[in-house]
């Protein structure tokens, strides 16, 4: 194979920076040219007053109040956004998986947002133990417009929001703070005197928009005075969210933020505790597990991480989390191929291939090293749940590389191993031991190992199961009946006590000869048999069994020889065991004279 040829970049600047005079002598890195003296650390944009804090002792033994924010955020995020059969679909699912609080629409932002509540309102979609949220902006006629969309509902909640951050104060809403709070006060005063009209049940929700970038004094006032004008109390609180709108920090500040505002929030049993984290930095999933830790009540978030930019929270990937840590999750999450095929649908957009849990390669193994172990893994949980007396999907489950038992979300083993230019000898003997039956000796697994290393490094593709299953025929079993030996008749006799006699008429060369040999056995009277005609085997190793359980299960037979100086494998399959051993040791001779070792 040609060398590659070396490929540049030009529209890439290689870091030739100096040194850092701190830098160990191991890490070489020098620095880039992009301008990164643009941007501020978290800690020079907003105050994190929390240094005592206490959330890193704890841990995450139960689920927050899950709220799928799909029909909302996640839908204003699409570049086809819902219609009402989509969002009805979505909206069903949602409920068949356990949420109890769903995020529905923006009635004031679209007609298609305010019909889908007006079908929720209209209709029997609503079980008794669902609250639909609606959302809008602090602005007296949107909130108007989404009172009106809740008309006929028993239980909506009310989700107003505002920005409160300095910069979208400074810049798109261009008020002070003094401005920013009056606005909410006034919204939330509005809002109360609206819903004190509405015949259902109303409960309100606020967002300081961009929490995290908001000073954490500015946050308390105006979610105090919110939780006061609404007349909070524990048995009927308001929900205070406070959103990551855009992330700019590490997971643990979104935490000591989040244990600030758990500690100094007034009427604190009157009040749930809400975060949203989004994905710009690729740590939303951290934010929300950190924010729990710190006294986060209520996550919102979507299925697979749709939303503006990077997306919202996982919802999923949160709950399943959860679930390998050996807590109910509260949402279900069993058929997990049938959830993505309607967020799929419904958002018209595709979940990635890697993404946690559901994509389609997720529970994959191509490396060698991780299919062995995984195989080992396997075998081994079988063996636990049959000490146990129960099935092994009720069974503890432990495998390396696997943190959850693809059964337990509707998936299957069956492409949790698969073999390309990576893979081993572990997980090439598994899927023939799973879907053939065959059980490798340990030296034949490395034998047929090279032989499948030949055909993926030439063709660059991963094999099938059925693909092995055929390279293993091709590569050994077919030799036993066809090469430059055959054996055109043979029988075998035994006298008690006494030696085994094989007799046989072989083809060798284009010769045929009839010949006969004596040995302890038929495997040892053959090969003395071939010594009559100047063919010299020495069986080394020799295995059996059988493919499947009962009476008619074919057997196969594993033959390594040296054949006239030389170690080939052999194998042989039949539903007489005797003639599977007869055929793996013609199979090595043949291999072995043909040079196929």
């Amino acid at each position: 194979m040609a060398s590659p040829e070396k490929i540049s970049f030009p529209s890439l600047r290689k870091p030739a920076g100096a040194l850092p005079a701190d830098a160990p002598h191991w890490n070489p890195q020098r620095p880039s040219a992009m301008p990164h003296h643009r941007y501020r650390p978290v800690y020079e944009r907003v105050e994190v007053p929390l240094a005592d804090r206490s959330w890193p002792a704890r841990k995450l033994d139960r689920a927050p109040l899950w709220v799928p924010v799909d029909l909302r955020d996640g839908n204003q995020a699409l570049a086809e956004p819902m219609d009402t059969e989509r969002k009805r679909r979505m909206f069903d699912l949602l409920v068949t998986m356990g949420f109890k609080e769903i995020e529905v629409g923006y009635p004031s932002a679209s007609q298609t947002d305010f019909d889908f509540v007006r079908h929720l309102a209209t209709s029997d979609a609503l079980p008794d133990d669902v609250t639909i949220s609606v959302f809008t902006p602090a602005r007296g006629d949107l909130i108007d417009r989404t009172i009106a969309s809740i008309e006929g509902l028993p239980r909506a909640l009310v989700h107003l929001y505002t920005a409160t951050a300095p910069t979208w104060r400074e810049v798109v809403l261009r008020r002070s703070r003094a401005e920013v709070h009056g606005l909410i006060i006034e919204a939330a005063t509005h809002l109360l005197r609206r819903a004190d009209g509405h015949r259902g049940d109303v409960r309100f929700e606020f967002s300081p928009e961009v929490f995290n970038l908001t000073e954490p004094d500015f946050v308390l006032e105006v979610c105090d005075g919110v939780t006061e004008l609404w007349e909070a109390s524990p048995d009927r609180p308001v929900v205070h969210n406070l959103p990551a709108t855009v992330e700019i920090a590490t997971p643990n500040v979104y935490a000591d933020q989040i244990e600030y505002m758990d500690r100094h929030l007034a009427r604190r049993d009157s009040v749930i505790l809400s975060v949203h984290p989004h994905n710009d930095r690729g740590t939303g999933v951290a934010c929300a597990e950190l924010a729990v830790l710190a006294g986060a009540q209520r996550v919102e978030g979507c299925l697979f991480g749709n939303g503006e930019r990077t997306g919202n929270v996982d919802l999923a990937a949160l709950a399943l989390n959860l679930y390998v840590q050996g807590v109910n999750p509260m949402i279900d999450f069993s058929d997990i191929d049938t959830i993505r095929e309607v967020v799929e649908y419904c958002n018209r957009l595709p979940v990635h291939i890697r993404h946690p849990y559901v994509g389609d390669l997720v529970h994959t193994a191509f490396s060698g090293t991780h299919q062995d172990a995984i195989a080992k893994g396997l075998a081994r949980h079988a063996e636990q749940a049959a000490e146990l007396g129960v099935p092994a999907d009720q069974a503890p489950w432990n495998v390396p590389y696997l943190p959850i038992d693809p059964g337990d979300i509707g998936r299957t083993y069956e492409e949790v191993i698969r073999i390309n230019s990576q893979s081993g000898k572990g997980g090439i003997a598994h899927l023939l031991h799973t879907h053939h039956g065959l059980d490798l000796p340990q030296k034949l697994r490395v034998d047929f190992s090279r032989a499948v290393q030949r055909v993926t490094d030439t063709s660059g593709r991963e094999l099938t199961h059925q693909e092995l299953w055929e390279l293993f025929r091709s590569t050994y079993l077919r030799h036993g009946k066809s090469g430059p030996v055959r054996l055109l008749s043979w029988s075998t006799e035994a006298s008690e006590p006494g030696p085994h006699r094989f007799t046989c008429t072989i083809e060798a060369d284009g010769a045929e000869h009839e010949v006969r040999g004596d040995g302890n056995g038929p495997l040892a009277a053959l090969t003395d048999a071939l010594k009559t005609i100047g063919i010299v085997v020495d069986i080394l190793d020799y295995t059996e069994h059988a493919v499947t359980t009962g009476p008619d299960s074919p057997a196969t037979a594993y033959a390594e020889c040296l054949v006239d100086g030389v170690v080939c494998w052999g194998a042989g399959w039949d539903t007489s065991l005797l003639t599977a051993s007869v055929d793996a040791v013609m199979a090595a001779v043949n291999r072995a004279r043909s040079g196929l070792s």
